[in-house]
């Protein structure tokens, strides 16, 4: 994946219309923090609290979940405008079952990002060619640089993204389904 497939949202609030939170299912690990500013404030859903490693390069966020899952975007809040040296100019996601197999996914340079830094994370597991969500037990977010020249780094949020799916409402039928011409004649009481 190239590095201009990135969008950043300058809105405060990320939009989950087409996808669900799933870092709920995760554990998410970090390289090294300062106290007070701990694993705990990427999940916390304020943005004026922060990560802040504390060491030498590359600084690392893992985010282990329990059974392989469909991950579509990863969206992390960056406020350069806040954090100024702090802020990752330079990141790579990478994907495995566990630190000993990752392979790198994307890397993408940040020129000042304020707000929602969007990557979407697309595999093709398929033989006809199509993307799709990427399957994983284990990510892997490195930032490789700062801004400035900076040594820590500040992240306010990580939000991992899977597909929304239509839920199953009777045998293999999902909600989608009912949505069909054959079924809309069922769809109203007269």
């Amino acid at each position: 994946m190239s590095a201009d497939q990135f969008e950043i949202l300058s809105d405060k609030i990320l939009d989950l219309s087409d996808s669900r939170e799933i870092g709920s299912d995760a554990t998410f690990t970090i390289s090294s923090a300062k106290p007070g500013n701990g694993v705990e404030q990427l999940r916390d859903n304020n943005l004026d609290s922060y990560w802040q490693s504390d060491g030498s390069f590359p600084h690392f966020i893992n985010v282990q979940f329990l059974r392989r899952v469909s991950v579509s975007k990863v969206c992390i809040y960056l406020d350069y405008s806040a954090d100024e040296s702090y802020t990752p100019r330079k990141l790579c996601i990478s994907s495995g079952t566990s630190t000993h197999d990752l392979m790198d996914i994307t890397t993408v340079e940040l020129n000042e990002p304020v707000g929602w830094v969007i990557l979407p994370l697309l595999s093709n597991d398929s033989n006809d060619g199509d993307t799709g969500p990427l399957h994983t037990h284990f990510l892997q977010i490195k930032i490789l640089s700062m801004h400035q020249n900076g040594r820590d780094s500040h992240i306010r949020q990580v939000k991992i993204l899977g597909p929304r799916t239509s839920p199953r409402v009777m045998g293999d039928y999902t909600y989608d389904s009912f949505k069909t011409v054959a079924m809309q004649q069922f769809a109203l009481i007269r």
